[in-house]
């Protein structure tokens, strides 16, 4: 019994740990966009000139984001050893 009560701990500070990682992740991206945007000096997406690059990092962002947010609800729901 002592077992599962460890690798349930065990494998909530993993999901933990993913989770911060991810968001890490998050913020690098966030500074590439700034840097790529910065460097093509366009910082509306709805231009035509805004940078590719920067269009993709948005996007990888954002679904990353939604896994995170995934994650983050799945941490809330799972039951905590006691």
């Amino acid at each position: 019994m002592e077992e599962m009560c460890h690798a349930g701990t065990s494998s909530d500070l993993q999901l933990q740990a993913l989770i911060a990682d991810l968001w890490w992740r998050v913020q690098l991206m966030n500074s590439d966009i700034l840097e790529e945007e910065a460097r093509a000096g366009v910082f509306d997406v709805r231009q035509p000139t805004y940078p590719t690059l920067a269009l993709n990092l948005r996007a990888r962002r954002d679904k990353l984001v939604s896994t995170i947010n995934t994650l983050e609800e799945r941490a809330r729901w799972t039951p905590r050893a006691v």
